[in-house]
């Protein structure tokens, strides 16, 4: 059964379907990623106060804990029963787990630190003396940050991104305690591979690692260009 099967390379409609879903939600993912991480990291960066290292603690939490512990505590806060799941289903008559939407919200928040860092570190490789000089020049701190800090740490901030896409793409606990295997919906790339390997379709699985392989391989190669050329 391990033995591989030669020119059975074609994927099948549903993980096709798998691959597709998980590609729109890497790439919303990234979108949010970047509307609410730069900011963020951006403040993180600025902030003096006493309760900086709080919040810091806060948002790198997911790059320590499981998975799994993430998603649990997702998986309550989520559910009609407590208040952020009681009040969506209030607003849209649905609940969050086990939709797309939920998908996205989790993956967000799990993504959030391994985004936030690369920002920080982006937008501090930008020499100071630029920054003054924009402030000094009647600049306010918000169009200095758009019109100068941005444009000139947009590498770093690209490669981080491109990372943070890439990373959507393998993830498995936080995406199986929020949607489980729902066709369609929720049955993302890295569970629909597990999936295939549960039902012993190896050559099928054997096809579907080596397309996420490829993919994820590409997007490494540009973050490299674009972290050497930043």
């Amino acid at each position: 059964m391990f033995e591989p099967v030669i020119g059975n390379w074609l994927l099948s409609p549903a993980l096709w379907q798998s691959l597709w879903l998980t590609l729109k939600l890497a790439g919303i993912t990234t979108v949010w990623l970047g509307v609410v991480g730069l900011p963020l990291a951006w403040w993180l960066n600025r902030s003096r106060g006493r309760f900086v290292p709080i919040a810091e603690a806060l948002v790198t939490l997911p790059i320590v804990l499981p998975p799994t512990v993430i998603g649990f505590y997702l998986l309550m806060a989520f559910s009609p029963q407590h208040a952020p799941g009681g009040w969506w289903v209030a607003l849209t008559g649905a609940p969050l787990s086990f939709t797309f939407t939920g998908l996205v919200i989790a993956s967000v928040i799990y993504s959030l630190p391994f985004a936030v860092q690369p920002f920080q570190a982006a937008l501090r490789a930008v020499p100071s003396e630029l920054l003054d000089a924009s402030r000094a020049s009647g600049a306010t701190t918000w169009r200095t940050f758009w019109r100068v800090h941005l444009p000139l740490a947009r590498r770093g901030i690209g490669a981080g991104l491109t990372l943070r896409f890439a990373h959507t793409l393998g993830e498995f606990g936080v995406v199986l305690m929020i949607g489980g295997s729902i066709a369609g919906e929720t049955r993302v790339a890295s569970i629909a591979l597990y999936d295939e390997v549960q039902k012993l379709n190896y050559a099928s699985a054997h096809a579907f690692a080596a397309t996420l392989l490829v993919i994820s391989f590409i997007l490494l190669v540009s973050v490299a260009i674009l972290q050497r050329r930043s």
